[in-house]
């Protein structure tokens, strides 16, 4: 069965629901577990309104008994506090806006479409007259079931020495200017999640100068994973190959409009005898290391046992204080895009999410490889396989 998970919720509904199927029993998992992930999504300099009236915490269903997953599907459910709350504009309650049921008095349609948001594609592909139908649902909103379930996959890593962290590389025309060391209480005690002191302090001026002027703020984001052994994912097929799959999950999330793993983008302009990572000679025979990692920890679709790095590039956030010039979806009259409550910045939440989305494939890939109904069983064939790798590296000494 394959690690996979399902998010059902809109933006302003009753909560966000996840499924999550394929994790093995036996894995200790705990709403504790999960709620520190939710409270770090939604930190960050920058974040609207929203965040000041969430308190994200995810309940456990079903899937886990007496502290222990029991290898069916985990249920987690994210109840919506803005769901009792009158809605920005219009005064009315959230709950008769996003009814279930059809309401005696008629809700005010939203017709005024917002560039950079997926209201006009979407509402023209469902055919809906009222934006609400699609903007609920495409909300960024949806990623705390992501982070979530990235949680549980994140718990289930560590039981094999596998971190996954997160760090700011910028936002806006201020980049990071740490030295390579990466101090991670340094990274979650800043605003920002930004390793450097002195460049998170001009992230947080830029992002103090959007808001000023109604404008909004992208940036980009580093996933770091330690503790990946070699050989997840593969190089037969092309959906199989572990970089296609991790690039996939993190382009998913809201505003991500690009993603390099190692230095692709920067890579590119380089002359190969400088770019690949020479394999070296460990300390005794059979053992090898790498003074580089450009390649992000993945040759050929496949983890090589250096640590996974993976950027992403996410746009300044659509909704603006100050709307652009758009039309009306019912009249196709020019009007100033509508305008919901949103952020300035969520560059250091979507580096949460990107954890969260990262965590995901490589629980899936684990489980992949190393199967197992019971957690017991999975990390018996790990500890058997990493055995067989150092076999196999005297093995190749000896022929």
């Amino acid at each position: 069965m394959a690690f996979r998970f399902l998010t059902a919720g809109e933006s302003h509904g009753q909560a966000l629901v996840a499924i999550v199927e394929g994790m093995a029993a036996g894995l200790p998992l705990s709403e504790k577990h999960i709620a520190g992930d939710l409270a770090r999504r939604q930190r960050g300099y920058g974040r609207g309104a929203r965040m000041q009236i969430e308190t994200d915490q995810a309940e456990i269903l079903s899937g886990v008994r007496h502290g222990l997953t029991l290898g069916g599907p985990i249920a987690l459910l994210i109840h919506n506090k803005d769901w009792g709350n009158l809605s920005q504009g219009s005064g009315r309650p959230w709950a008769e806006i996003m009814s279930v049921s059809p309401v005696d008095t008629g809700v005010e349609p939203v017709t005024r479409i917002r560039p950079g948001h997926a209201d006009l594609p979407g509402a023209l592909k469902y055919g809906h007259g009222d934006v609400r139908n699609v903007l609920e649902r495409a909300s960024a909103r949806e990623t705390a079931a992501r982070v979530a379930v990235g949680a549980v996959a994140r718990r289930f890593l560590e039981e094999f020495g596998v971190e996954v962290r997160s760090h700011t590389v910028a936002i806006g025309a201020v980049k990071s200017e740490y030295n390579g060391v990466l101090d991670w209480a340094q990274v979650e005690a800043s605003e920002v999640r930004c390793a450097d002191a002195v460049s998170g302090r001009a992230m947080m001026a830029a992002i103090d100068e959007a808001k000023k002027n109604g404008d909004t703020l992208g940036g980009v984001f580093e996933v770091i994973v330690s503790g990946v052994p070699v050989g997840l994912g593969s190089h037969v097929h092309w959906d199989r190959r572990l970089g296609a799959r991790i690039a996939g999950a993190v382009m998913s999330i809201h505003a991500v409009k690009g993603v390099e793993v190692g230095d692709g983008f920067n890579g590119s302009a380089t002359p190969g005898s400088r770019f690949q990572d020479a394999i070296l000679p460990g300390p005794n025979p059979m053992t090898w290391h790498r003074t580089t990692n450009r390649a992000g920890g993945i040759e050929g679709g496949m983890s090589d046992g250096e640590p996974i790095v993976v950027r992403a590039a996410v746009k300044p956030i659509a909704t603006l204080a100050r709307p652009l010039p758009s039309v009306d979806l019912r009249s196709g009259e020019a009007v100033q895009a509508h305008y919901e409550r949103s952020d300035v910045c969520v560059v250091p939440a979507a580096g949460v999410v990107g954890e969260a989305m990262v965590a995901i494939v490589l629980a899936g890939a684990m489980l992949e490889k190393f199967g197992g109904d019971h957690i017991d069983e999975t990390k018996r064939n790990h500890k058997a396989y990493l055995e067989s790798m150092t076999l196999r590296r005297g093995d190749a000494i000896d022929r």
